[in-house]
């Protein structure tokens, strides 16, 4: 999923936090939502302008920038 055709950053805005293309809706307010329990439905009938690909692209993004954000345990040596 190329989460980059869903998802800009403008600091015009909501002050340059991640947002759906074309909307005020942000990344950080569906993350909530599906943290919260909510089912994609759910999140589309309060965010009407949203698809559920734009949702599954919040999905894509918060995985890239977790595997961006952790650190990898270091590798054992081999003795």
């Amino acid at each position: 999923m190329n989460y980059q055709q869903h998802i800009i950053r403008d600091p015009k805005v909501c002050g340059g936090e991640p947002v759906i293309k074309g909307t005020r809706v942000t990344v950080r307010t569906i993350l909530a939502s599906l943290a919260e329990g909510a089912r994609v439905e759910e999140i589309l009938e309060d965010f009407p302008t949203l698809t559920e690909e734009d949702v599954r692209a919040v999905i894509a993004f918060a995985a890239t920038s977790a595997e961006d954000d952790l650190p990898l345990p270091p590798v054992p040596a081999l003795s």
